[in-house]
């Protein structure tokens, strides 16, 4: 095989192209590999509209950047037929290597995509030698047009939660398909609250989907989301995940622990010893700070013992077991704590406990967990923090997107 063959082969030409030459320019830092692209004499091509096969009526020289051949920069040059067609009149045809308005070819945009997935975008487009700004506008096309291709049709079970955008009380809600075992994530709101809950409904009706089908909703307390979901989504059970649970008594624990630590000095490592799971995983200084925490009279302490004896109402065998332990746990908890301002925190969790009991007995019926989705908010997170942040939410919603939503991961011509 020659090496004209092989370029051919590697920009996948069709007839009637084919290449004509290459040139390496040896005076350009890096340097740079030209390969001339020509259509056969007196060939017919396909009118953009209607694929009717047409006579040239004139040409215009275009150049693409095309992925590096070894260190080399790679462009490709053709001259690009305009058509005219008898019934769409005169109009350019698509050139098989690009898509349509694109000055680089579909394979220098996959392997931008994929870089994209595995490093900020800044990165990437020094890696590949183009502007962030440029690299930015192949992301967002892909994003956008992949986005409004997606069929939600088939929507049964949604879950949600807010994710930080940028420091502050900045926001962004992610809706996932609980039934789509791989990229599961089918819509991003700015912001939270009914905004992005009323957002998602029409979204889903501009895509096939039906909200009176949605069975179940899987979601934290949020008052604002839930009383959005009774509007927007009346027939879906509400499912309060157990993560929320858990996360709502350690952020009591903690709060306890900061209003303490200012009063009377606590046990050292006692932090991460209340933070964490007990179990022995804890490291020796943590151990000794909880006993140190059960001997000493400490308000955290009782707020930890709380926390911990969570465990017994998870392992409820049914959601009448789940719910007679959750009546008794409230009771228990709240007749065992003492009276002052410290353990104000644990009290308010009982309450919120109290007020969304069969939201969490629900789970117990429920073959759906948010685990799925605190564990994409930690890549969002991860990428968020390797970009050291985006300026605009709108630019990490599409981030989200691409790491998170069913968007191909092949040829970005398929999208």
């Amino acid at each position: 095989m020659e090496a004209r063959d092989v370029f051919a082969l590697g920009l996948g030409l069709e007839s009637p192209w084919k290449l004509a030459g290459q040139r390496l320019d040896m005076e350009k830092r890096p340097h740079e590999l030209h390969l001339e692209v020509i259509a056969d004499r007196g060939a017919l091509f396909p009118c953009p509209d209607c694929k009717r096969a047409c006579k040239a009526h004139d040409f215009e020289s275009f150049t693409w950047r095309h992925l590096n051949f070894f260190q080399h920069h790679c462009f490709v040059t053709a001259r690009v037929p305009r058509v005219d067609c008898p019934d769409h009149g005169i109009k350019r045809v698509l050139v098989p290597w690009a898509r349509a308005g694109s000055r680089f070819t579909l394979l220098f945009e996959q392997a931008a995509l994929l870089l994209v997935r595995e490093m900020p975008v800044l990165a990437a487009a020094r890696l590949i030698g183009i502007t962030d700004k440029r690299l930015w506008r192949i992301v967002e096309h892909y994003v956008v047009r992949a986005v409004a291709g997606l069929d939600l049709s088939g929507v049964r079970a949604v879950g949600l939660d807010e994710t930080a955008s940028k420091r502050g009380h900045n926001y962004v809600t992610v809706f996932i398909d609980m039934d789509r075992r791989d990229k599961p994530v089918i819509f991003v709101a700015p912001g939270k609250g009914k905004a992005c809950i009323a957002a998602f409904r029409a979204f889903m009706l501009a895509h096939g989907g039906e909200p009176t089908r949605v069975a179940e909703v899987v979601c934290d307390m949020s008052p604002a989301f839930l009383a959005a979901l009774a509007d927007n989504f009346a027939n879906a059970a509400v499912t309060v995940d157990w993560f929320h649970v858990v996360q709502l008594f350690t952020t009591a624990v903690d709060q306890v622990r900061k209003a303490e630590a200012r009063s009377r000095k606590l046990p050292k490592a006692v932090r991460w010893a209340v933070l964490k799971a007990g179990g022995s995983h804890l490291t020796e200084d943590q151990k000794t700070a909880l006993g140190e925490l059960e001997t000493g009279g400490f308000a955290t302490a009782a707020a930890y013992r709380a926390k911990e004896m969570l465990r017994w109402i998870r392992q409820a065998l049914t959601a009448q077991a789940a719910r007679w332990r959750i009546t008794n746990f409230i009771n228990h908890i709240g007749r065992s704590l003492d009276p002052g301002p410290l353990l104000e925190p644990v009290r308010r969790a009982l309450q919120t406990l109290a007020i969304h009991v069969e939201r969490i007995v629900q789970r117990w019926a429920s073959s759906h967990s948010n685990a799925r989705l605190e564990a994409l908010n930690g890549l969002f997170q991860a990428a968020r923090a390797r970009a050291r942040g985006y300026r605009k939410t709108a630019t990490y919603v599409t981030i989200i997107y691409l790491l998170g939503a069913p968007l191909p991961r092949g040829c970005p011509a398929h999208c």
